[in-house]
Parts: C-alpha cells; structure tokens; sequence
C-alpha cells in the first residue's frame, strides 16, 4: 500500500491545511452504519452527475472503482484535464496502477491524503473509498466556495445562512441537525426561484414531506439528482455532516450563476441609477439656466427703455418700478444664479467622481454665458437707475423754467394790457398845447417804461429756447405764447414809434408842461419797474441740493434786504415830488385835471407795491429758511446713511476676509467644517436687517433727491454688489466642502488622507488665494511624495496598489516635464495656470483609488446575457428594476453583429457611452 501523506511533499501549512481533519480516516474506527448508508447514496449520486457527462455510470461505489477506470474518468470531467493513459489490464498491478494515478493526481491539486492506498481502494474497502471520493469532493466542488474570506466550509455556512436569514422556523448553524425538518433545503430553492416552491404551505413537523418537496424539485427543476433519501435523515438522530455538505454544495453551485447574474445586475443598476441622476441634474440645470437667461433678456430690454417721461411725477413712479426691481423681483434671481453655480459644480464633481465624461451645457447656457448676461444686465440696470436720475433733474429744471415763463409772461401780458389801444388814440388832435406836451412826455415816459420792459422779453424768449432745447413736452404752447409776446412787442414798438412822430409835430404848438409831473414819471417808473423785478425775485421759485446752495440764495436775500433802506428814501422822494405838484397848484390856485399826464403810476400804486413787496421779504425769509431745514434734514440723512453704510461696507469687508481665511484654515473633519460654515452661513444672513435698513436710508435719500454724500466713499450699488458677492462666496465655500465630502466617500479616501492633503496644499498657497500657480502646485506634489515614472509603471500595472501607497507617502522625488505636462492639463483643463483645491483633490482621489469602467459594465452586461455579445430586452426586463431595465432599453441601438437575432440589443456600445470617447 503506498502511503501518499508520505509520498507527498507538501507543506504543512497553505490553502488545504482546513482539510486535514476532513480526510483523517481512522482505519480502525467503523463509519456509523446510517451515515454509511448516507454516504454510499450521496457520494454515488454526486459522482455519476458528472460521470454522466462522459456518458456512464456506477452502481456500486465500492465495485465500480476497484479498476481505477471510472475514477480517472470521474477526475478528468471534473478538472477538465487529461490524466495519464490508464492501463486496460484486468490484473491486480493493472488496478493498483490506474488508482495511483489517480491519487497522484489528486495529490498534485496540492491535497493531503492520509492512510489512503491504491490497494485498499482496489479491494474495495468502503470506508477508504468513501472517504477518497469526500477529498475529491471537498477539492473539486467545496474548495472553492469563500465568503467574506472564510473557509470553504464556514464559506458554505455563511451562504447558507445569509440565503435563509428571511425564513422563518430556519436557522442554519451546521450541516447535519438544522437540515432534518427539509425547510433550510426549501428555502435555499425559494430564495432563488420562487415559482417552484410554495414555502408558505410547508410545515415544521412533517419533515419527510419537506424533504421529498425539496429533492423532487431540485431533480425535475434544476438537474440536481436525489442524493438522500428523506427517511433516512429524519430517522438518523444526526444526519452525516458530509452528506449533507456534498447535497449543498450542489445546490451552492446550482444558483452560482444566479449569484454572478445578481453582482451583475446590482453594479449595472448602480451605475445606471449614476447617469439617471446626472441626466436629472443636466435636466435641473438647463431648465433653471434657460428660465434666468430668459427673465435675462426680458429685463434688459426693460432697463433700456429710454422712453421720456412728460413730468417729475411721471419719473419718480418709474424710479419707484425700478425699487420695487431691485428688492422684489432681482433677488430671487440673485439666489436662482448663485444656486446654478453650485448645481453646475456639484454635478461636475459627481461626474469626474463616477468617471464620466464632464458636462457640457448647451449652447449659450455655460457658466459663463450667464455671468456675460448677467453683467450685461447689471450695466443696464446701473444706466438705467442714473438715466432716471437724470432725467427727474432735466424734469424738475423744466417745470422750474416753465413756471417761470409763464409767471414772467403773465406780468408782462399784464403790462402791455391797453398799450395798443392808448398808442393808437388820437387824443392829441384836439388837446391843448400843455395837453400836447404832456401827452409827449407821457410818451417818453411810456418809451423808458418800454426799453424797461426789453429784459423782461429778452429773458422771456431765452426760457423759452432752454425750454425747447431741453425737449419740453409742451414745447409748442411755450412757443406759441413767446412769439404772441414777441409779435405784440414788435407792434408795440411800431405803434410807440408813431405816436412820437405825431406828438413831435405838434409840439411846437403844446409848450407848457409841469416840470415835477415829469419829473415824477422819470423817477416813478424806474423805480416802479424795480420793485416788479423785486417782487418777481421775492416770488421766484429756487432748486438747491446742499447746504452750501441755499446758503448762498440766504446771503443774496439778506444783500437785498440790506437796499430797502435806500429805495424807501427813493419811494420818499418820489412821494415828495407829488406832495410838491399838490403845494404849487394849492398856493397858485391851479386845479388840476386829475392824474399825472406823463404816468399812469399814482403814488398809491407806489404805496401799495412797495407794501405787497415789504410783505414779501418775510414770506421769502420763511421759504428760505424752510429750505435751509431741508438741507440741513437732507444732511442729516446723508450722515445716516453714510454711518450705516460704512458700518455694512466695513462687515461686508471683514466676513470677506474672514471666509478667506477659513477656506484656508479649516480644521476639524469635513462634517465639522461643513456644520461651522453652514452656522457661519446663518449669522452672515442674521446681518441682513442691517441691510435692509441701510436700504430704507437709501430709499429716503432718494426721495429727497440726494445725489451726493461727501461723508461715505460706499454707494448702495457697490454695497450690494459686496453683499451679494458675500452670499455667493460663502454658498460657494459650503460647496466646495461638499464636494470634498462627495469626492472622500465616493473614493474611500480617509480623513487623515484630507488633512495630509489640505496641509500641503494650504503650505504652497502662500498668497491665501485659494489656488496654486504650477510652480507651487508641483512643489506640493513633490512634499506628498508622487514619483512620476513609478506612477506611469503603476498606471502601466507594473506596480501593486500596495507598492503606490507607499510610494505616495516617501518623499524626495522628482516630476518629469512630460508627465508634469500631462498632469496640469487634468487639473487644470482651461489652461487659466491655477489648480484649485477641489481640481487637486479630484487628481490625488484619482490616482491612490478604484474607478468603476466601461469594461466592468460590460462584464456585468456579459453575465446577464449569459455570454452572448447581445441582450434582449426581456433579460433585461428579468434582471433589473422595471424604470432601469426601460432607461436602458429606450438608450440600447440594435445589435448588428453576424451572430445577432432580431430585437438584440448592443449594450456594449451603450456602456462605452457611459464613460465617453476616452474609453472606447
């Protein structure tokens, strides 16, 4: 007898040391009768399922071997490998040949047989032959069954167990007692194919139903033979563990396919559950892009309007639409902006993390295209808020200068009320020679009162001019009124020219006249004609927007009062002139014919003028004033809303500076980052009561007109352009710290890993900027250790994972240029010569860990189609959820390969199509 645990030069330890107990047949001990009886059944049924295949069988499992015949054919179907020519000899050396072959064989598979012989097999010893086919069976069918790194027969365990872990009244702890009552065997079926077992109905206590439930359909339904019979297990105190083992191994084996079809079905689902959510996102991004491009253009439009409005009135309610803009309406869109940029790089970095192509939006509707819009429109709105400034101050200049011409034209076209008529009278034809020369004289006096009147038509027509030359909305009535003044004063001109001629010719005939009366004309009517200007100037409207202007309308007002003193003596004298006409005519009897012949300016009008003037000046003092409170309350806003602003700006500022140097300077893990910003976040928004009162001084400076404020360097523009920049870089922050999560979790990279990262990247970034420039950025590469003809090899599979982890933590290596080259455009794709944090992140992640494929997708294609180069859509209906199954069949072209059939479907190109042209 030839002992092979001697013959074999095997070491002691290695794969097959679990084994050891399993094939230490005691030659002295009996087998247990009914295990015996267990084994004989069970070994016989397991070796001619696959004795079949080479079209026999055995009877007799003790007989049928002796020879060595069918047990080098019994290895041959199963290993697959051709053994040595037997020999067709029928004596005894023949036999002992053919079965040490065999052994020999199953030695070098690397297993242990102890105190087993060719001879003892030759003479048919059952025990050792039972307990060679067990070798065989535990090398060939149970070897190989692993879970989680178990052994095989632990493996066999756990897979037991986890397939049956749903079921009640089972629980799977060995491979004899928890076999007896048949319902582990039913579940194992159950679990993998429902339509043949009805659990529900079975019963604990009728186990040889179970049983035989269980062997029948696992022959009929998946060729697995009966290997037990079910009175024999549930008659045996503790079925034979080997048997048992041996029958689950089949069934192991049976369902290993549906195994491999479900792994592959679960990473296909995974990875098309990926682009669903990427297509939802593209989706999301687009419709969000398309509607804000959209109110975009429909504002624009909007802020470009330059359709003048006819009164002040009229503006400020524009100005009031365009408030209602700015804190209604645009911050949404604000918001809707900022929130596609995090949309934007969020999908971007789920994509580079499942290793998909990046994504492009359509055209017109990149990043960039909406911060082009969207600067185009901020320059619309900043034209327009000061178009309508503007515009308030051309509106508000000409209702001033159209009050003024018509209050100027109202005095004038009081004045010349009648001139035509007592320039056309022939009075004179039938007066007396004084009547004469007073009549001459009245005409002088009317001719001074008329070159008087010539400023006042000269500033009548200019009015007029600046009115149409500032594009008056009444333009045409204004014109129609001046040229009817203008006209009038021509024939007025005329008509005073006439008359003098007529008067002229009979002067020589008309010598009295009354020296005083015509002194009194000369000095009434200038003085007359100075308190109508005085009175003018007291009633005249003003326009000022400071201090400094009213101030200088005070001084004026006081010089004036300060000549009263000197026209009261005037207004004195004049009224002495008459009192002396009333003393003459008294002492020398004269009666006089009424009023004075040379004006019609009595000293009563004198009185009450100079009375309506006098009263005037504290009116003018009081609207002074009142402006003067104005401007000193437009002041006081000023300095408010300076105060406010300043205090906004310099928040605005420091948060500014503040989130710097936090994106720099984080501690802590990302978790922990992500909960302080978030809270950072939240006290940044606390603030904005702050600006929504700075916004409520900002409205009440506009109400009042303020234009200039001399105590902030801040404008309300630029502090909500800072504002809205603070939101945006915070939100953005936050994003960024998301995406570091989504890039640790999606790649296993660990905490410590991050830290390692952000402190070499936080070391180079000497300027805080939140980049590194490639002269930095390869400096950093070199701290961590990354060696770029090592990583070529490791890229190249000529480097373990383990070799390139330790790589990444030795230091002291170089880049090459080209490989340099080669890194920089992944990192930096747009050529801007900076690698962000998040672009370094991505690289080193997709460099030390696994990327799924197209090749692992197409694999996993491969099983589900059960190696064909095609899959038709009812696989796919079978294997995967119904909304995966039809995204992929509405996504597959049609098969066109030679070996295809009607309704095949290619899912190799669509898994290409799922990473891109590059891994084609």
């Amino acid at each position: 007898m030839v002992d092979y645990h001697a013959a074999n030069n095997q070491p002691s330890g290695g794969p097959q040391t679990y084994m050891e107990q399993e094939n230490d047949w005691d030659r002295d001990l009996l087998l247990d009768p009914a295990w015996e009886k267990q084994q004989r059944k069970t070994f016989t049924a397991w070796c001619n399922s696959h004795l079949r295949k080479a079209g026999t069988q055995i009877e007799n499992i003790e007989e049928d071997f002796r020879d060595g015949l069918k047990l080098m054919l019994l290895l041959e179907v199963i290993s697959g490998e051709r053994l040595p020519k037997p020999e067709r000899g029928k004596m005894r050396v023949h036999k002992i040949n053919n079965v040490n072959k065999a052994l020999d064989f199953i030695a070098s598979k690397g297993v242990k047989l102890v105190s087993i012989g060719a001879e003892e097999i030759v003479d048919g010893n059952i025990k050792m032959t039972l307990g060679m086919i067990w070798t065989i069976i535990l090398r060939f069918a149970i070897q190989d069954i692993s879970v989680e790194e178990t052994s095989a027969k632990e493996g066999l365990l756990l897979w037991c167990q986890r397939k049956t872990a749903p079921y009640k009244n089972v629980n799977v702890q060995n491979f004899h007692i928890s076999w007896k009552d048949g319902l582990a065997f039913n579940a194992l079926i159950h679990r993998h194919r429902p339509d043949l077992i009805d659990y529900e109905s079975l019963r604990k206590d009728d186990p040889v139903t179970n049983l035989n439930n269980a062997f029948e359909v696992a022959e009929k339904h998946l060729d697995i033979p009966k290997m037990l019979d079910a009175e024999d297990i549930v008659g045996t105190l503790r079925p034979d563990e080997k048997a048992i083992m041996t029958y689950v191994s089949c069934f192991y084996h049976a369902f290993s396919g549906a195994q491999k079809a479900e792994t592959a079905a679960n990473r296909i689902c995974k990875v098309l559950a990926v682009n669903q959510e990427n297509e939802q996102m593209m989706e999301d991004y687009e419709k969000l892009a398309s509607n804000l491009l959209e109110w975009i253009r429909r504002t624009i439009p909007w802020l470009e309007d330059r359709t003048q409005q006819k009164t002040v009135n009229d503006m400020q309610a524009k100005q009031e639409d365009f408030r209602d803009y700015r804190t209604v309406h645009k911050p949404p869109k604000v918001q809707e902006k900022c929130q596609l940029e995090i949309s934007f790089n969020t999908l971007q970095t789920k994509l580079r993390l499942s290793n998909r192509p990046a994504f492009m939006p359509s055209e017109g509707r990149m990043v960039s295209d909406i911060n082009s819009a969207w600067h185009t429109l901020e320059g619309a709105e900043k034209g327009y808020e000061e178009w309508i400034l503007s515009e308030i101050r051309r509106l508000e200049r000409l209702e001033h200068l159209a009050e003024k011409f018509h209050q100027k034209a109202a005095i004038h076209e009081s004045w010349t009320n009648g001139k035509e008529a007592m320039l056309t009278q022939k009075d004179y034809e039938t007066s007396t020679l004084s009547e004469v020369k007073a009549l001459l004289r009245k005409h002088e006096a009317f001719e001074s009162d008329l070159a008087a009147h010539q400023d006042r038509v000269e500033q009548i027509a200019a009015i007029a001019q600046e009115l149409n030359e500032l594009d008056y909305y009444d333009s045409a009535s204004v014109n129609n009124r001046c040229q009817k003044i203008c006209d009038q004063w021509d024939t007025l001109g005329t008509l005073t020219h006439s008359r003098k001629d007529s008067l002229e010719r009979t002067e020589k005939q008309l010598e009295s006249i009354d020296e005083l009366y015509l002194e009194y004309a000369k000095r009434a009517a200038p003085f007359n004609n100075w308190m109508e200007g005085a009175m003018e100037d007291l009633q005249d409207m003003f326009i000022v927007h400071n201090i400094e202007e009213i101030q200088g309308l005070i001084a004026a007002h006081e010089q004036f009062k300060s000549t009263l003193p000197e026209a009261n003596k005037e207004r004195e004298a004049i009224q002495a002139i008459q009192a002396e006409v009333q003393k003459i005519a008294q002492s020398n009897g004269i009666k006089l014919s009424g009023a004075n012949p040379y004006t019609t300016i009595t000293p009563r009008s004198i009185d009450d003028k100079w009375e309506q003037a006098m009263a005037m000046v504290p009116q003018r003092d009081k609207a002074l004033q009142g402006e003067l409170n104005k401007q000193n309350s437009n002041d006081t806003l000023r300095a408010t809303f300076a105060k406010q602003a300043n205090v906004v700006g310099g928040y605005i500022q420091a948060k500014m500076e503040e989130i710097g140097r936090i994106s720099i300077e984080m501690n802590g893990t990302l978790e922990d980052q992500l909960t302080h910003l978030r809270e950072y976040q939240q006290t940044i928004l606390f603030f904005m009561p702050e600006i929504n009162t700075l916004e409520g001084y900002h409205q009440h400076i506009q109400e009042a007109l303020i234009f200039d404020n001399q105590y902030t360097s801040y404008t309300m523009e630029h502090l909500r352009v800072g504002w809205e920049q603070l939101l945006t870089t915070i939100a953005r922050t936050i994003n960024e710290v998301e995406n570091q999560i989504l890039t640790r979790d999606a790649k296993g990279i660990s905490q410590e890993q991050l830290y390692e990262y952000r402190a070499s990247f936080n070391h180079f970034d000497k300027d805080h900027t939140g980049s590194l420039i490639a002269e930095e950025f390869k400096a950093c590469l070199i701290s961590l250790g990354y060696d770029v003809e090592n990583e070529k090899q490791k890229r190249s599979g000529q480097m373990a994972s383990d070799d390139f982890r330790a790589l990444l933590i030795s230091t002291g290596t170089s880049l090459g240029d080209a490989e340099f080259t080669r890194i920089m455009s992944i990192v930096d794709p747009n050529n801007s010569g900076a690698v962000t944090f998040q672009a370094f992140i991505d690289f080193m992640s997709s460099e030390t860990t696994d990327k799924d494929s197209a090749d692992q997708v197409i694999a996993s294609f491969k099983i589900l189609a059960g190696d064909k180069n095609y899959i038709m859509a009812d696989e796919l209906r079978r294997e995967l959820p119904p909304d995966q199954a039809e995204y992929c069949i509405a996504r597959m072209a049609p098969y066109t390969g030679p070996d295809g059939v009607p309704g095949a479907l290619d899912y190799m190109s669509f898994s290409t199509a799922l990473y891109g042209e590059s891994d084609l």
